[in-house]
């Protein structure tokens, strides 16, 4: 290494300031160059958005059963409770009447009762839920709380849970 302050041969000076810098490429685009993937672009936007519309269809259609499944924890502490569960079973048979009307229309469900209420239950249900379902609408509002013990509250809070999470409502 020379030491600074020296002077270079007048061939290395000359080939120094010769030098240029090196020319740097332009940045590459992200612009599809041909009009297929724009088409692609436009097809898979357009999907996207039809499928977050359905979505939304969808998540508006079971605003109701969400809202009942807030109302039905209300309703499951007035079941478990010996001093307000007759309150709470009537609560019951009225929030399923309300879920059932607010999916079909009201003069198809406004006027069952009885065994034509359990059927209805059974057929946009499933059997299990109907016969857990049929308790409260035939004799346990009736019966005193001493008579019925935790486990048939625990499946009519479960049978009810399971109607309004799964029932089927035809379009």
């Amino acid at each position: 290494m020379e030491p600074a302050g020296t002077s270079l041969d007048p061939m290395t000076e000359t080939a120094l300031r010769s030098l240029k810098d090196i020319a740097v490429p332009p940045p590459v685009s992200w612009m599809p160059q041909t009009w297929g993937w724009a088409v692609l672009a436009a097809i898979l936007t357009l999907i996207l958005a039809i499928a977050f519309l359905l979505w939304l269809r969808h998540y508006r259609a079971n605003a109701y059963r969400r809202e009942a499944l807030t109302l039905l924890a209300g309703v499951e502490a007035k079941i478990r409770n010996p001093e307000t569960r007759q309150f709470g079973v009537r609560d019951l048979a009225i929030l399923l009447k309300r879920v059932a009307l607010a999916g079909w229309p009201r003069d198809d469900v406004a006027s069952l009762a009885g065994a034509a209420w359990v059927k209805f239950l059974e057929v946009h249900g499933d059997r299990a839920t109907s016969r857990a379902l049929q308790a409260v609408l035939d004799d346990l509002e009736y019966q005193t709380s001493e008579g019925s013990g935790a486990n048939t509250e625990t499946e009519l809070i479960a049978g009810a849970r399971n109607w309004i999470e799964r029932h089927h409502v035809s379009a």
